[in-house]
């Protein structure tokens, strides 16, 4: 019996004889059985996906995926360029304009000249972009797929916060703690301030 784990492995499960397949990686053999003989990073990134998928589940009710679900959250706080909206959810500007494409085809954004800046584009969140935002990012669903898989989400998130907290700041330093005047991380990267 083979499964996959959404992470584009294929792990293999022992048949009733005990031998793993033959054809599969060394690392892979045993597959779900061996959970407690994975890396943390590994553990770490299979259970993301899982949580992502179900996740993006719910929020194709209403044309969303956890990428453009951040982009809406962010509008909340008021409009914004695209290059401020990539910058503040980690991706690259591309990706940001098909995301807001999408958002602005659902009717969940919309585009527009900046009047004091002809050169910028603002984008800015429509009455049904909130409404959505507010009703398909309700925690207590996002919560709900931790249940029976997870003792003490508090402390879950405790620990995830402060692992997201710690490597962004070593990706994107913030100005000024790296020496470096123009707030450029690595290879000139941008900085970015998560929390």
């Amino acid at each position: 019996m083979v499964s996959l784990l959404n992470d584009g492995h294929t792990l293999a499960r022992k048949p009733a004889g005990g031998k793993s397949e033959p054809d599969t990686p060394d690392a892979y053999r045993g597959g779900m059985d061996e959970l407690d003989h994975w890396a943390t990073g590994r553990l770490l990134s299979a259970a993301a996906r899982l949580v992502e998928h179900e996740w993006n589940s719910h929020l194709a009710q209403w044309d969303l995926n956890h990428a453009s679900i951040a982009v809406l959250h962010v509008l909340l706080g008021g409009p914004a360029t695209q290059r401020e909206l990539a910058s503040a959810v980690q991706v690259e500007d591309q990706t940001m304009s098909r995301t807001v494409e999408r958002l602005e085809r659902s009717g969940y954004v919309e585009r527009r000249r900046d009047d004091a800046d002809r050169r910028r584009v603002v984008v800015t969140l429509t009455a049904s972009g909130r409404a959505t935002c507010l009703r398909a990012g309700d925690v207590a669903v996002a919560e709900g797929f931790f249940t029976g898989g997870v003792d003490d989400v508090p402390a879950l998130r405790a620990s995830l916060t402060g692992l997201i907290r710690h490597l962004s700041s070593q990706r994107w330093p913030e100005p000024g703690r790296t020496g470096e005047p123009d707030g450029t991380g690595p290879a000139g990267s941008p900085t970015v301030n998560v929390g």
